[in-house]
């Protein structure tokens, strides 16, 4: 199956005990999952600014800037009927923890957004749910422990993560 190329950015934001946010979204084809705000890019635009703009319009949240780069990854699903493989640029974030602002309902039912919470680093080590990427909790880390200013951990290429790995009942 051919499928059309997608470009993508998502924010990792940690609160100040490392607990990460997630949304947990719904897809046609590989189930309902965990992921970060984020989505696709619009034409033109660069990750970093595609991260913020889908954080503020997932969450509400309008003081969060994208920070460094923790890693990328390409995988395959289907997207409004279309058949896409998405390259992700994975931002961090820090963050206070906080629910999501007013008035994001209408992009969460657009996105098929479930819901959202926050997650322990052990919880997201531990859990059997889907998670987009499986291997976040592997990719957050070197982050734990870091403070902001500190030196940053080396970005992470996931490469292509293929479809079956994503998808967990």
């Amino acid at each position: 199956m051919r499928r059309v190329p997608r470009r993508a950015a998502r924010v990792a934001v940690l609160d100040p005990a490392g607990w990460i946010f997630l949304l947990r979204y719904d897809n046609e084809e590989v189930g309902a999952h965990w992921a970060m705000p984020g989505g696709g890019l619009d034409p033109g635009e660069a990750p970093r600014s595609g991260a913020r703009r889908e954080v503020r319009e997932e969450t509400g949240w309008t003081d969060l800037e994208p920070g460094p780069l923790l890693c990328t990854w390409e995988h395959d699903f289907t997207r409004a009927n279309v058949p896409v493989r998405q390259h992700e640029h994975i931002y961090l974030a820090r963050g206070p923890r906080r629910e999501p602002a007013e008035g994001v309902a209408a992009a969460h039912a657009d996105d098929k957004i479930l819901g959202w919470r926050w997650w322990s680093p052990a919880e997201l080590a531990g859990t059997a749910d889907a998670l987009w990427p499986p291997t976040l909790s592997d990719v957050l880390t070197p982050w734990h422990g870091t403070k902001e200013g500190s030196p940053a951990p080396a970005p992470v290429a996931l490469g292509y993560v293929p479809g079956p790995a994503l998808h967990r009942d």
